[in-house]
């Protein structure tokens, strides 16, 4: 007696797309060491193989100092990625009042700072605008703010699944109790080897008949 079984076709993989807080992963992800030339493309497809990578969205704002050149000379080298799309914040000067009890200064407690403005906006409403437009099935979240816990938490009550991935390279940066409660799935960024493997190559064209090449000093 012979027995026969229905072939099974293969899974359809997720579309999916990312949502990358820019200044949360420098500051978590590669700050202070080599691999600051990162091709987001390629980290992310090896991050997530098996998905139907569709977009990736990297949210920044124009830093203030002497860091601006290599900001723009990166962001110049993402422009070059058909997947990568660049959403810029902006920066607002502010003055903030010392509250250190120890500090013994009888000056002014008065100091000027800067403060990042609109990115946890943006992101909000780019995953909002995706997710009611139907453009993916799961979203992928870079971030370990929770400010962005009642985008997560509506999107997923439109049908999509985030899997949010913190960057972070010691325990309490990777912490992110609030975001990882309002997740489907939550996890520290994995960071190595992918960063070492998905570096761009020193110099790369700039699709004008020039180049761009990486900033010396990274």
């Amino acid at each position: 007696m012979s027995t026969s079984s229905t072939p099974t076709s293969p899974r359809t993989p997720p579309r999916t797309i990312v949502y990358v807080d820019g200044f949360n992963f420098y500051y978590g992800a590669v700050k202070g060491g080599p691999y600051k030339w990162l091709n987001l493309e390629r980290f992310f497809k090896l991050l997530r193989p098996h998905d139907n990578l569709c977009q990736i969205h990297y949210f920044t704002a124009l830093v203030n100092g002497p860091t601006l050149p290599n900001q723009q000379t990166y962001l110049r080298a993402l422009e070059t990625l058909p997947l990568v799309n660049i959403i810029l914040g902006n920066y607002k000067a502010k003055r903030v009042a010392c509250t250190l009890a120890a500090c013994t200064y009888t000056g002014s407690r008065w100091f000027s700072t800067v403060e990042e403005k609109r990115t946890d906006v943006n992101i909000a409403v780019q995953m909002m605008e995706d997710a009611y437009e139907d453009r993916c099935d799961q979203l992928i979240l870079v971030s370990g703010d929770s400010d962005l816990v009642p985008p997560v938490i509506r999107v997923r009550n439109l049908g999509k699944k985030v899997l949010v991935c913190i960057p972070a390279q010691n325990p309490t940066r990777g912490a992110a109790v609030e975001l990882r409660s309002v997740a489907d799935a939550a996890k520290v960024l994995p960071l190595v080897p992918l960063l070492s493997r998905a570096q761009f190559p020193a110099t790369i064209p700039d699709g004008s008949g020039g180049t761009i090449s990486k900033p010396p000093t990274w």
